[in-house]
């Protein structure tokens, strides 16, 4: 066991955090998203939900502050805003990561996150939770 590591981020999601490089993008992905079928790597994460996840991966995971965008969201099909989205806001602006959001159209979504380094398979109920984080330099 280590210090300080919170007990939801497992073993393999430390070290593909770790292994991810400058630019590398990670999928957190719902519990209804095809992550099998993707094509990246899946670390499961079963019995939890994206928030928590991401408030847990934020304590580790810089955000890429070189690029327009560093946070990306599913979007919708009607262009509602998910409540879950305004979970997402705070937990990263609690971060103090600095951090651009956009939502792209849910097969661009798709396509982008084919070629992520890895995706996270939560448990979460929400729809269009899904979200890309992209990986910045420690600072």
């Amino acid at each position: 066991m280590l210090k300080d590591i919170p007990s939801i981020i497992s073993p393999e999601l430390m070290k593909a955090l770790m292994q991810m490089g400058h630019g590398d993008e990670i999928v957190l992905a719902d519990g209804n998203y095809p992550s099998a079928s993707a094509g990246p790597p899946v670390i499961r994460a079963d019995g939890h939900g994206i928030p928590e996840l991401l408030k847990a991966i934020l304590q580790f995971f810089p955000l890429d502050t070189y690029t327009d965008i560093n946070v990306i969201y599913m979007g919708t099909k009607n262009d509602k805003t998910p409540s879950i989205w305004n979970k997402y806001q705070e937990i990263l602006k609690k971060s103090k990561e600095n951090f651009n959001i956009k939502k792209i159209e849910r097969f661009k979504f798709y396509e982008r996150a084919s070629h992520s380094y890895c995706i996270v398979a939560s448990s979460e109920q929400a729809l269009y939770a899904n979200i890309i984080l992209k990986k910045g330099v420690v600072k």
